[in-house]
């Protein structure tokens, strides 16, 4: 048997022994790794040696002039081997400071994402080659052991989970299995372009680095193990951190956060990143997020970090997504309707209203307007001195929010309900006591899901 042949099939062998006889997904290009991934695929299910469903995935990126045949071969070769072709379009949308190589490769997982709702394994046709390349990559980022470590051979990809089961054969390898086996592929034409960073280092460095050192692939993969291994200790070390150091699903405790030791703390906050799928901090970022952990207790700091925020508030430090400004943000409501439903901005979600409803809680229910009355939600107010529901006395709204222990950037998001210009209920919060409904009459329920 082969050795790729063999190669593919222990290593199914075992996910098989794991979940069962599960349906593979393969991310066919069209070149000549998957092209082989493919065939060896193919030849272990006609040989009875697996009896999993096979599906290919073709993404078509549309940045190459040759896209639509790259598609039309990918249909044939499928035609030819009997397989089921599913082809996903992607539209990559070049971005400041991303690369155009990772945002296809995103575009890729995304669309493999969606190809099926239950588990499958989704087989690439990653090599030690690339694995080498990839290493070099992060070492010129200055990344960490997480970045050393390159590609694992296994990782979750949604409700999938994604297989790279050629991380130990080699770009010769695969070649002389093509020539043996009279394959056809087709070829990137800007796999030649030394523009982008990994063909720069396949087509010079590595030449270089093989003429010195032959077996360098090899080393550099082991190499990449070590980090990888180191890695998985830090994530035991960061999980048991924030058992210790978890407030809430986002958010952390800042006393215990503080007794941290620098390199543990900069760990932590990065598992806890990762955890909720967010862009790695820089180590001046970091430096930054622990020392607004010493600010007075009378600031709220807050750190941009990637695209998200670390805010800390009463004791605690929040992870946050960047928020829009919806201050000026207001929507007049027709209550001709017994039942409304208003999608509030910036993913607040919906704004429902419910008439015409009697409930033994008169809290819960708001009175109707006067005819002729405004009704609109609004997301800014003047700071009116309101009476809510749960006081005695009235007080001005800011200090009403202060003591409702709201976050500051959450007082801001907060929708209130008014009757032309005055204040009816911080809604979710509180009703003001003039406009409580009486038990025994009909009113409304304001709510947000």
């Amino acid at each position: 048997m082969h050795n790729i042949i063999a190669t593919l099939h222990n290593t199914l062998k075992t996910l098989v022994n794991i979940h069962g006889n599960i349906e593979l997904l393969i991310a066919y290009s069209g070149g000549i790794d998957s092209q082989v991934l493919l065939h060896a695929l193919v030849k272990l299910k006609q040989e009875r040696l697996i009896d999993n469903e096979i599906t290919v995935c073709h993404v078509n990126h549309g940045l190459s002039d040759n896209a639509l045949h790259w598609q039309e071969f990918a249909q044939q070769e499928c035609a030819k081997l009997s397989v089921n072709l599913v082809v996903k379009s992607v539209h990559v949308q070049a971005q400041a400071q991303h690369s155009l190589e990772a945002l296809a490769r995103d575009a890729r997982y995304d669309a493999l994402k969606t190809l099926r709702h239950q588990k499958s394994l989704v087989l690439t046709g990653h090599h030690s080659d690339d694995q080498s390349e990839t290493f070099l990559l992060a070492l010129k980022r200055g990344a960490g052991l997480k970045g050393l470590a390159a590609m694992s051979g296994q990782s979750q990809l949604a409700q999938h989970l994604l297989v790279r089961p050629l991380l130990n054969v080699s770009r010769q390898e695969i070649e002389a299995y093509a020539k043996d086996h009279q394959l056809c592929w087709v070829e990137d034409e800007s796999n030649l372009d030394t523009c982008f960073d990994r063909n720069f280092i396949r087509q010079q460095v590595m030449p270089l680095l093989r003429a010195r050192w032959p077996s360098i692939s090899n080393t550099i993969n082991r190499s990449a193990s070590n980090c990888l291994a180191g890695q998985e200790l830090l994530d035991e070390l960061a999980e048991q951190d924030l058992m210790e150091c978890k407030a809430s699903a986002l958010s952390l405790d800042v006393d215990k956060l503080a007794s941290l030791s620098t390199a543990r703390f900069n760990n932590l906050i990065r598992f806890f990143m990762a955890q909720h799928n967010c862009l790695m901090p820089s180590t001046e970022q970091l430096k930054q997020v622990r020392l607004q952990l010493k600010a007075g207790d009378d600031k709220n700091p807050q750190i941009k970090v990637g695209l998200h925020f670390f805010r800390r508030f009463k004791g605690t430090l929040f992870l946050t997504p960047k928020y829009s400004d919806i201050s000026n943000w207001k929507m007049a409501i027709d209550l001709s309707n017994n039942n409304i439903e208003i999608t509030l901005p910036d993913n607040l979600g919906q704004l429902q209203i419910k008439q015409d409803i009697v409930v033994d809680n008169a809290l819960t229910s708001i009175c109707l307007p006067m005819p002729g009355q405004e009704v609109s939600v609004r997301f800014s107010h003047d700071n009116p001195k309101c009476l809510p529901d749960f006081r005695q006395r009235s007080r001005s709204l800011k200090k009403v929010l202060q003591e409702l222990n709201i976050a500051p950037w959450q007082r801001k998001r907060i929708a209130f309900l008014y009757y032309d210009n005055e204040l009816v209920s911080v809604i979710g919060q509180f009703v003001c006591q003039p406009f409580i409904a009486p038990a025994d009459q009909k009113g409304m329920i304001v709510s947000i899901m």
